[in-house]
């Protein structure tokens, strides 16, 4: 196995990739005691056959530096191949301040190309590598040494397969001529904005249904204090308190240590010293706000007038496209969004960019009463009026 262990070894390795057109990248990480992942293992893959130009870079080696590695990441000649690549990406942006670029995302490209909503790795390289895949080591402990070969070999899989996968993909998607379609669609994994998680906009995760103003105002100041207390001491969010928890303080508004403690959802270590201050001190901000400062609630407003019939012929004509392009059909618009339609809206995703393009140019059409949809055999038809 070629593991790499020195910041040398790294750089030689680096200087090599560099001259290649793309490499094969994954990570191995762990997160459930901390707010930010703790990077355990990189592995990487130049082209080739086989593991002889794969490597497992260990961070955790003593005195090794990933300098040359986040070169590499900034060098705009040499594609970055991930699959799934958002908590990698995370990684790379927390850690060592860079986003690699430029990006290909297997997972997203297989989408565009037709394999179905989400697909897994696993997925791919059965039915691109025709390879099987061991993913017995998936959930084992990455922070310990050394690692098994069973380990080693899992992670070598992650790479090496990712070479064919992607050669296959980029090959299908030049020929259908969809490279902008999946550079669209990059530009979510490619932005910080992504990565960037701040305290005051914490409260947009939480899933609430049907609340005031007041409320939510509730929300987002408890949700603001958990998330800068986890941030700060690198925890994760449920370690302060879960999410029933903080929507039962919410309802509840305990101001003092007492009402603190007849929670029923606050776990014990909550009920007093800086977390319980906390608490404390975001309902009382919550309580001193009025009306113009709590957040908007997606209850305002009248519920969308959806028209039913209008929704369900969207939802023909969508599958009818998606089948008609081999791309998935989440991809293209959620239900949401033909829903939005059918009501009447027209800043949703799917009316903009490729996705107007293969289906929402249509949809207005088919509002508008400018086509028809027909079944012909398994086939649904569009016809022009």
């Amino acid at each position: 196995m070629n593991i790499i262990t020195t910041t040398d070894a790294l750089a030689d390795v680096c200087a090599e990739a560099a001259n290649e057109p793309f490499v094969t990248l994954d990570t191995e990480f762990l997160r459930e005691r901390t707010y930010y992942a703790k990077l355990c293992l990189v592995q990487m893959a130049l082209p080739g056959k086989g593991p002889e130009r794969a490597y497992l870079i260990d961070p955790l080696a003593e005195g090794l530096s990933l300098d040359p590695l986040l070169e590499l990441m900034r060098n705009k000649d040499v594609v970055k191949v991930f699959h799934a690549a958002r908590q990698d990406l995370e990684i790379f942006f927390i850690d060592g301040g860079v986003i690699p670029e430029p990006l290909f995302d297997t997972q997203i490209a297989a989408m565009v190309c037709g394999f179905g909503e989400q697909v897994g790795y696993e997925t791919l390289v059965k039915k691109i590598a025709r390879a099987p895949l061991d993913k017995t080591s998936r959930f084992t402990d990455w922070s310990q040494r050394p690692l098994t070969e069973a380990q080693q070999r899992y992670a070598l899989d992650d790479v090496t397969h990712l070479r064919q996968i992607y050669e296959h993909l980029k090959a299908a998607i030049d020929k259908n001529g969809r490279a902008a379609w999946v550079a669209e669609e990059l530009a979510v994994l490619t932005s910080p904005e992504t990565y960037i998680s701040r305290p005051e906009d914490a409260w947009k995760r939480v899933r609430t249904r049907g609340q005031s103003g007041k409320f939510m105002a509730m929300v987002r100041e408890l949700a603001r204090f958990r998330e800068d207390y986890a941030q700060t001491r690198n925890v994760p969010r449920s370690r302060v308190f879960k999410d029933d928890a903080l929507l039962e303080l919410a309802s509840t508004k305990p101001e003092t240590i007492e009402a603190l403690g007849r929670s029923r959802l606050l776990l014990r270590e909550a009920r007093r010293g800086e977390i319980a201050e906390g608490i404390l001190e975001a309902v009382q901000q919550a309580q001193r706000l009025g009306p113009k400062d709590w957040p908007a609630t997606a209850d305002e407003g009248p519920p969308l007038q959806v028209n039913p019939a209008l929704a369900d012929l969207l939802r023909v004509l969508l599958k009818a496209k998606a089948d008609s392009a081999g791309v998935a059909q989440r991809l293209i618009a959620p239900t949401s969004d033909l829903d939005a339609i059918a009501a009447g809206r027209r800043d949703v995703d799917c009316l903009k960019g490729w996705r107007a393009e293969l289906f929402g140019a249509d949809a207005l059409r088919l509002c508008a009463g400018d086509l028809a949809l027909a079944a012909k055999g398994q086939q649904v038809q569009v016809i022009e009026l």
